[in-house]
């Protein structure tokens, strides 16, 4: 599974049992805590959910641990009764003569295909992140869309307030609430209640101006307390997590309870500047801009003065019964907030260090130096042997998966040892997982790239170029080239043409070189049809030397069959007409029907 979703849901589990607990713990603190404390308590959970940091020893990290452990340590006794692979179902592929062979299926792809189903189950498993992250950034883009919309909606309805007296009121409530911005002052007949719109350039939009002037201070009051305290960011950080953490239901249930904690607490903070006496006042400016009469639903994305109907009676309940809290019952509140902050820390995420198997998983991150204890040599030296003894099992067994998935642990050694013996018993499949979990600055990668040069191994070397850098690959080409050595140029031009405009360029020069020195035996090319004394070729054979490459052409509307004749020293002496018998030969020889140049 992906590291970043391992984290993410670490972080979700985390958050939700911060969710359970401020749940919980609700039915204890609601009328004692001030509705501002149960408001912003939520960023703690918030932070949780969105931040994928914490203490490198937490309950989340060696909770994962022990999971991954139990993991680990079943799966090699699964494997032993439902292996993915046996030998029996490994064919070693055979090696094509000509550089064409590189279009043969691979290895790792015919050890798939043994097996469809589980690769694509163990396919899905390990791309499940695209899964999250492709439901996370489309249900983000939904709600971006459906907010635009809704602000596209308001803005083609707005009618600016114009009155002076009224526009005056709201200044001076600005003024008195220390906002410097200007803030506009707009109706829309449609909006079901007074709201706030804007990021950075803030509206108050109001369902119409038939309101007494009580009634417009307590609103523009109630809006600006909104704006004041960022109330649309942390909306929209809110549906940022709820995004991202989709799959968790409880999220889902944290939007909705700090969409109404929301409500309550800008309530309570008007109630505190405006005084406990017009509590009742306020309350009745709260029911009859229930009453308005809209058409356009709120988004979640705005600020409003009454959310939704069902909250009005806890809203009004609070307001009636607000008083101002005690000294010590902030105290408690504040000692609260930080056994959560502490909570949160010690529940902590999925470890980075975990996945990279640096605590006591992976040998080889572990720094051994002249200072390291003999118990702690002992137990590296003893994880290596489990590794070994691992690695032979699944081996035995022909797991494939298993076997690539704890050769990058052993020691380089041993590695090699395993490397060797693959080389020797032309195990190609084995071959192939082992060199991909090498590590990127293995020596062996050059040691068996020069041993499968030198032995003409092209299966082995082809292996290996796949995990070699360009740098790497033009380096054994300039080699090849030098030594004349057309099979592996061939391999070495497909692994670089298409990235390179250099090496587009040699191959042209190199196919144009070679109608030149069939042109001087009087073999002309048109495409892909061979012309011999202006006579169409039907079949066209060039065998180089050690018949390490040829090129094979076949044209049924041809009339004379050629060969290409060479020295000992892969010079062109000549051309010959092939008899029928050599023809015959070179059919029942052939296991492609179809015409082909290789």
């Amino acid at each position: 599974m992906n590291l970043v979703l391992k984290i993410f849901l670490s972080m979700s589990f985390s958050g939700a049992l911060l969710i359970l607990a401020l749940l919980w713990g609700k039915r204890f603190f609601k009328n004692k805590a001030s509705r501002q404390w149960q408001y912003y308590i939520w960023l703690v959970v918030i932070l949780r959910l969105l931040l994928p940091f914490g203490p490198e020893t937490s309950f989340m990290g060696k909770t994962c641990q022990a999971v991954e452990q139990t993991i680990t340590q079943a799966a090699p006794s699964f494997e032993m009764q439902n292996p993915f692979h046996t030998r029996e179902n490994i064919l070693n592929p055979t090696v094509s003569l000509t550089p064409e062979s590189g279009n043969s299926s691979s290895p790792a792809e015919e050890s798939a295909t043994a097996h469809p189903f589980q690769d694509i189950l163990s396919l899905l498993f390990h791309q499940t992140w695209l899964i999250w992250l492709v439901v996370a950034l489309g249900m983000l883009i939904r709600k971006i869309t459906i907010y635009q919309s809704f602000i596209r909606y308001i803005n083609v309805g707005l009618i600016p307030v114009s009155d002076i007296r009224i526009l005056d009121k709201l200044s001076i409530i600005a003024d008195q609430e220390c906002i410097k911005k200007p803030v506009e002052l707009c109706i829309n007949p449609l909006v079901s209640s007074p709201l706030l719109i804007g990021f950075f350039h803030p509206c108050i939009v109001l369902p119409g101006m038939d309101i007494s002037e009580k009634d417009f201070q307590y609103i523009a009051l109630h809006e600006l307390t909104h704006y004041k305290r960022r109330d649309i960011f942390y909306k929209w950080l809110v549906q940022v997590a709820v995004c991202l953490h989709w799959f968790n239901p409880l999220v889902h249930l944290m939007s909705r309870e700090i969409t109404n904690a929301c409500e309550l607490a800008c309530d309570e903070a008007v109630l505190a500047k405006i005084g406990y006496n017009n509590a009742q006042n306020y309350g009745k400016t709260l029911l009859d801009a229930m009453a308005a009469v809209g058409k356009y639903q709120e988004n979640p994305g705005v600020a409003t003065l009454s959310e939704n109907k069902q909250l009005l009676k806890e809203r009004l309940d609070a307001i009636m019964n607000f008083k101002k809290k005690s000294k010590l019952t902030r105290l408690l509140m504040s000692a609260l907030t930080l056994c959560m902050i502490f909570i949160a820390a010690f529940i902590g995420v999925y470890p980075v260090a975990a996945a990279s198997g640096q605590i006591l998983e992976d040998p080889q991150a572990l720094k051994i130096n002249e200072k390291t204890t003999l118990p702690v040599q002992e137990e590296i030296n003893t994880l290596y042997e489990t590794y070994s003894t691992q690695a032979k099992q699944f081996y035995e067994k022909g797991s494939l998966p298993l076997f690539a998935s704890i050769f990058p642990k052993l020691d380089e050694t041993t590695q090699k040892t395993w490397l060797e013996q693959f080389y020797v018993d032309s195990d190609i499949p084995f071959f192939s997982v082992a060199v991909n979990g090498l590590s990127t600055s293995s020596s062996l990668f050059t040691y068996f790239a020069e041993k499968a040069y030198v032995d003409d191994e092209r299966a082995f070397f082809s292996i290996l170029t796949d995990c070699m850098e360009e740098a790497e690959l033009e380096r054994w080409l300039d080699r090849a080239l030098e030594d004349e050595n057309w099979a592996f140029q061939s391999m070495l031009f497909d692994k670089l043409k298409g990235e390179n405009e250099y090496y587009n360029e040699l191959e042209k020069k190199h196919e144009n070189a070679q109608k030149a020195e069939y042109q001087a035996i009087g073999v002309t090319m048109d495409g892909k049809n061979y012309y011999y004394h202006e006579q169409l070729v039907n079949i066209f054979l060039d065998i180089r030397i050690n018949n390490s490459y040829y090129t094979l052409n076949m044209n049924p509307a041809g009339t004379v069959n050629i060969k290409v004749i060479r020295d000992a020293d892969d010079k062109i002496t000549g051309v010959a007409y092939m008899t029928e018998a050599e023809v015959t030969e070179l059919l029942k020889d052939m296991n492609d029907p179809d015409d082909k140049e290789m």
